[in-house]
């Protein structure tokens, strides 16, 4: 059995581990609101622009548009796709970043030829190790995503999509189900789809509506601001699932140490009674010894 100096002090490392336990808990709890908050505020916008999009894809049913062309005469050997794959900066936050990251590996491997952009140093480091090829210019943090940010990276891929050096761009992140469900997700940014815009806005009003100058021009600013949102979006559901992930995992290690100490605690009353125990048995030991000899 341990003495009891030893017992106290993993007693005393174990509360101070509680407390940053306890902290990253609170740090991430205020991380989330302020992510979720942020959000909230953009919705309205980049749901305008989906009705708007929706609206000029039903007044003009036979609208070709270069961010709708699914490139199907190109042979599925020569199309490159592209891969976004939103990871954190850090660990602590239990299998977040695993699962994404395997969800990733199955979506390349259905294709022959991909292109990866990652978002995240522990996303970064995963395939530098595993020598998988990834862009070295496109060096995004996921800490604290901003509207600029979103929109660096949508430009980034539209450019690549226009030079038709991408034919399909995909996103890969974690959404937040609820606070106990976190799922690995990918969406499609390019080329868009039709039945997406059906399926999200639903039955609409029919009213007639006239775009100035043209469709193909309101759609040249509409589609590029309407990928910024999804972009936006998808940066600020991967931030809130680490850090939920993370008060989730902080909130599992300072229960534990809390059960650790209670175990502790009841080895430092033993110790210590068998200490009290041993002086009290080595004073009336002696004191027996003095009586012999007088």
């Amino acid at each position: 059995m341990a003495n009891v100096r030893e017992i106290k002090e993993r007693t005393d490392s174990i509360k101070d581990i509680m407390k940053i336990t306890n902290a990253m808990y609170l740090i991430s709890s205020s991380k989330l609101k302020k992510a979720k908050k942020s959000l909230e505020a953009t919705v309205p916008y980049f749901e305008q622009l989906q009705s708007t999009i929706h609206h000029i894809l039903k007044h003009t049913p036979e609208f070709e548009h270069v961010y709708f062309d699914s490139r199907e005469s190109k042979p599925e050997d020569k199309k490159t796709y592209g891969y976004i794959v939103i990871t954190g900066d850090k660990g602590l936050c239990g299998s977040y970043n695993h699962n994404v990251l395997r969800l990733a590996e199955q979506e390349m491997a259905k294709h022959k030829n991909t292109c990866l952009f990652v978002v995240g140093q522990v996303g970064r480091q995963y395939f530098s190790r595993r020598r998988v090829t990834i862009d070295g210019e496109f060096l995004y943090t996921a800490q604290n995503p901003t509207l600029y940010r979103a929109r660096s990276i949508a430009e980034t891929l539209i450019d690549l999509y226009l030079k038709e050096r991408l034919d399909e761009v995909y996103v890969i992140y974690t959404k937040m189900i609820s606070s106990a469900k976190l799922e690995p997700e990918v969406i499609k940014l390019l080329p868009m789809e039709r039945e997406s815009f059906r399926t999200a806005m639903g039955r609409t009003p029919h009213h007639s509506a006239v775009f100035s100058p043209s469709p193909e021009k309101v759609m040249d600013h509409l589609v590029p601001n309407y990928l910024k949102g999804l972009m936006y979006g998808a940066l600020i559901e991967a931030f809130s699932s680490e850090q939920n992930a993370r008060m989730t995992a902080m909130d599992a290690a300072t229960a534990s140490a809390g059960d650790m100490i209670k175990e502790l605690d009841l080895l430092y009353n033993r110790a210590r009674q068998a200490a009290i125990t041993q002086e009290i048995t080595e004073i009336v030991s002696g004191a027996k010894s003095q009586q012999k000899k007088h």
